[in-house]
């Protein structure tokens, strides 16, 4: 029983520190804003050059802003930090800046 709760332990503490991965800042393009429903999109732009790739753009996400004044700032193709949070699933922005 001992065994049990301490797997179940650490599995509760993974999960945490993944949804906590969104926190950090991280740097992408404006790809759409939806300024009706206060929505971004958001292609991710990898830091530095691990691996040599070339481009180094990751995957787009959709984030909801939790103030719709942040969207007056940016435009469609504007490269901007970011700060970001999981919430059931959706992904809410708490940090929005133009580079």
């Amino acid at each position: 029983m001992g065994t049990t709760k301490i797997i179940l332990a650490g599995a509760a503490v993974i999960t945490m520190l993944a949804s906590s991965a969104f926190a950090d800042d991280l740097t992408g393009m404006v790809t759409r804003i939806d300024r009706l429903n206060g929505t971004i999109s958001i292609q991710q732009i990898q830091k530095g050059t691990v691996g040599g790739s070339a481009g180094g753009a990751g995957a787009m996400q959709e984030y909801k802003t939790k103030d719709a004044a942040m969207l007056d700032a940016v435009h469609a193709g504007d490269r901007v930090t970011y700060s970001a949070t999981d919430t059931n699933g959706t992904g809410t922005l708490t940090k929005l800046q133009k580079q």
